[in-house]
């Protein structure tokens, strides 16, 4: 009898959030995303479409800027489906396979643009403290292999999620708190042990993206020791300039995870409503973000959206 009446508490989907007590506004907040949505798969197709087709930009920045576009579209279609169901037809209903599919696309693709990042970051730290070698270290066929590396760890360190929560069963509450699957968020409602999804899930972000952001860290710490050294204020100035889009995105990339990871890992007492806005910035800004970035600070991709449009 006490089994079959917990296989009636073991649930068979997960429910997911929009912003619990503003479904008022929901409507509205779906015209906001939907805009979001749109904007960002136009401008990285754009980045992409421009790219492909100018041979001039076949280089490894821009090579590195066009993985950074192809994850950024990963992120944003592996999120804004269930997030747009949401708040535009009230379609709250996930499978549990659905969801950690979900799930394990959204932290792989979050995982592989860090690790992009990072190969950004070490192409300006060669392109300014090596310049004489920089066509020799960056050959095309190198950054592809370092583009392949970033997409397969990415899927080696995430792979494990979904199958580590398949193992559970779930008869908490299921109800999860936003309109897509995270790790940490679906594994706290498994009615068994989940210490090591727990220890999992922090070692893998620990020596993935805070790895990561700490190499990116260091190699701008040797580009402004670099840069300090040159005489030239109008060369130093330059040198620093090539730069500021990359800081600029990886500040919008690093900022709101290692926010929302400590909120979820460390803060026990937090506003629901400050973790369901910090997981939106997280997943949506840096997609929306990092075409208008690029656009508008590298002068080369500007030059050619203006040119493409005013033809």
């Amino acid at each position: 009898m006490s089994s079959g009446n917990d296989t009636k508490h073991l649930h068979a989907v997960f429910y997911l959030s929009g912003i619990p007590g503003r479904e008022e506004v929901h409507v509205w907040i779906s015209i906001l995303f939907c805009l979001t949505y749109l904007t960002s798969l136009f401008g990285n197709s754009v980045i992409l479409f421009i790219i492909k087709t100018d041979s001039s930009l076949h280089e490894p920045m821009y090579i590195f800027l066009s993985m950074l576009a192809i994850t950024d579209l990963g992120l944003s279609i592996s999120t804004m489906p269930t997030t747009l169901g949401i708040f535009m037809f009230n379609s709250r209903e996930i499978s549990h396979d659905a969801c950690f599919a979900q799930l394990f696309f959204i932290h792989m693709f979050a995982a592989t643009e860090s690790a992009v990042l990072l190969s950004m970051a070490f192409d300006r730290f060669v392109a300014i403290c090596n310049p004489l070698r920089y066509e020799s270290i960056l050959t095309t066929s190198r950054v592809v292999k370092m583009g392949l590396v970033s997409l397969l760890r990415g899927v080696a360190s995430r792979l494990p999620h979904p199958i580590l929560l398949k193992q559970h069963q779930y008869c908490h509450d299921n109800v999860l708190s936003h309109s897509y699957c995270l790790h940490q968020d679906v594994m706290k409602m498994a009615c068994s042990d989940i210490r090591v999804n727990i220890i999992y899930g922090l070692f893998v972000t620990v020596i993935s993206q805070g790895l990561d952001f700490l190499l990116i860290f260091l190699s701008y710490v040797m580009i402004l020791k670099t840069v300090l050294s040159i005489k030239s204020h109008e060369g130093c100035f330059k040198a620093l300039n090539t730069c500021v889009s990359h800081v600029c995105i990886v500040l919008l990339f690093y900022m709101p995870e290692m926010a929302l990871t400590l909120i979820y890992r460390f803060v026990k007492i937090s506003s629901p409503l400050v973790r369901i806005v910090m997981g939106y910035v997280y997943l949506l800004v840096p997609p929306l973000m990092n075409p208008i970035v690029y656009s508008i600070k590298t002068k080369p991709i500007h030059a050619r959206i203006i040119r493409m449009f005013v033809k």
